[in-house]
């Protein structure tokens, strides 16, 4: 793992929950969320981002997990970490997804929270 690469949330109303966000914290929102940049010390060349985003509260796209939140985990070697994970019992929930931006896949953790890794291109 390289670090967290977002961090996901129920909310009752996102649009509200970015607006209050942004006007009481600052964050410049868009309809996705905030996206805050940083650089790694080791390697200051590199631009690493963490996605904040609310999701609707009756979205499902945080199961099969019950809990209202899903952190986004960025890995490096994607394909290698998902053998290795099954081959170690891990559930993983689909299949690699490939983007512009990197590739992705869902995970179970041992208390059942859903988890994503992303491995950024």
């Amino acid at each position: 793992m390289t670090g967290i690469g977002g961090i996901f949330f129920l909310a009752d109303n996102p649009a509200a929950t970015r607006e209050w966000y942004a006007r009481h914290l600052g964050l410049a929102t868009t309809e996705w969320g905030s996206t805050f940049e940083s650089r790694d010390m080791d390697r200051p060349d590199e631009v690493n981002q963490l996605q904040w985003s609310p999701f609707n509260r009756d979205s499902d796209y945080f199961a099969p997990s019950t809990r209202g939140f899903m952190i986004n985990y960025r890995v490096q070697n994607l394909e290698g970490l998902v053998q290795q994970l099954r081959a170690n019992g891990v559930t993983i929930l689909d299949d690699i997804a490939s983007y512009d931006y990197g590739k992705f896949v869902h995970i179970l953790d041992a208390d059942g929270n859903k988890l994503e890794l992303w491995e950024p291109s």
